[in-house]
């Protein structure tokens, strides 16, 4: 198998990172589509005019870029997910800049709001209806883990109906990320975990009802307004003497990405993201 296109010219300096660059561009642009395999070591050593042990440290870093995943003994697979890129660089700006918790739900807080605005202009009624539905749905699951499920499904949904990818892959990866703490800090606990969301199903209702009633302004009100009871709700689930402070939300924060995304982006199955 051949590179799909003529590879970049090497010049002198860090030869591994203009192939990562450009075996990058072609994954971004598609010339290497996702789910492909990306040509032998020995064809890209060929092709690049470069040895071996250069590839396979061009390899390491697009696999902790996620953009190609690896196996022992078989070549290189694109993996290129808006997702999972999203996810890498959120979680490494976060713990990078120390960002606290309570910037990242407000974050997600002024997201959602502008979700519900678009969605109230833009999303058609078999779409509202499909939120309503997961509305509902928040409302009837029972256990933990399937309570948090249906809640994320509801923001994920909303987001989507808002008709912006870009905002729709911003909102699902810090959804994931508040749901995940909050089930974290209510310890798998039922009650703990009602406290956070159960008590909330109204509040879910009013924001599809404002969007159902296509008034972006009452909808993006009631998204704010949901979004700081439920950091009310969260802070006050303690479990530890500072697990309810900024600093221990903020520790609970790091702790939850380092568990959960790893190299490459990988966000880990749902169920240990919920726990």
């Amino acid at each position: 198998m051949s590179v799909p296109h003529t590879p970049a010219k090497i010049y002198r300096g860090r030869v591994a990172d203009q192939i990562v660059e450009d075996l990058r561009e072609q994954i971004l642009s598609g010339a290497l589509p996702d789910a492909s395999r990306l040509p032998s070591e020995r064809e890209l050593a060929a092709s690049y005019d470069v040895s071996a042990p250069t590839i396979r440290e061009a390899i390491r870093v697009l696999t902790a870029m996620g953009l190609v995943t690896t196996r022992n003994g078989s070549r290189a697979t694109v993996n290129a997910q808006g997702d999972t890129l999203l996810a890498m660089s959120i979680a490494s700006v976060v713990q990078f800049e120390k960002v606290g918790a309570r910037e990242v739900f407000g974050l997600l807080g002024a997201l959602n709001a502008y979700a519900a605005e678009l969605a109230a202009e833009q999303a058609s009624d078999e779409e509202i209806a499909g939120l309503r539905a997961a509305a509902e749905s928040s409302a009837t699951a029972e256990g933990v883990e399937r309570s948090a499920a249906a809640l994320q499904q509801f923001f994920v949904t909303l987001s989507e109906i808002s008709h912006n990818p870009l905002l729709a892959a911003l909102c699902r990866f810090i959804t994931e990320v508040q749901i995940g703490l909050a089930v974290k800090l209510a310890g798998g606990e039922g009650r703990d975990w009602g406290r956070v969301a159960g008590a909330l199903q109204a509040e879910r209702l009013s924001i599809v009802d404002a969007i159902a009633g296509r008034d972006p302004v009452v909808a993006a009100s009631a998204v704010r307004e949901y979004h700081q009871r439920v950091v009310e709700r969260i802070v006050s689930v303690r479990k530890g003497e500072t697990a309810g402070s900024d600093v221990g939300l903020t520790e609970a924060l790091t702790a939850w990405l380092r568990a959960n995304v790893g190299l490459g982006g990988q966000v880990t199955n749902r169920r240990s993201t919920l726990s």
